[in-house]
């Protein structure tokens, strides 16, 4: 017998060391969706801090993710999910049947200045808007 669906889509996503690209997405989601949609993010080899350069350019765009820190991807989190988004994390993200993956090529912010993190953060802000009208049509 299967457990019954979350009455919110759960999205997961997922880069090398959940630094930037998806610490960046995860904090558009939630920003955009609120508790609409369950947010995580993970890596494969995470990093010992979230880059500062992807969290002062999401502050410009008002979004606090001072507070994130990476996190291990789990085989648990990759299950739970609804639609796993891959960032170059390649042949190290688990996959299991049934999932919705997309694999998002986006520039890695890490090592880079301010000036070049805003584009992907814009990047990912829409790719995260047309994603939030697939999951949630019936938004206003």
């Amino acid at each position: 017998m299967s457990e019954p669906k979350p009455s919110v889509p759960s999205v997961l996503f997922v880069c090398v060391h959940n630094a930037g690209r998806s610490q960046m997405a995860a904090a558009w989601l939630t920003h955009l969706a609120g508790d609409r949609i369950e947010v995580r993010s993970a890596g494969s080899a995470p990093a010992d801090s979230v880059n500062p350069a992807a969290v002062e350019a999401m502050r410009e765009a008002g979004i606090d993710m001072s507070a994130q820190t990476p996190k291990i991807l789990t085989t648990d989190a990759v299950r739970a999910s609804d639609v796993v988004i891959t960032m170059g994390c390649g042949d190290t993200c688990p996959v299991f049947p049934g999932k919705r993956y997309l694999d998002w090529k986006l520039a890695d912010p890490a090592g880079q200045g301010i000036a070049a993190v805003r584009p992907i953060r814009d990047e990912i802000e829409s790719r995260i808007r047309h994603l939030l009208a697939e999951l949630l049509p019936e938004r206003p």
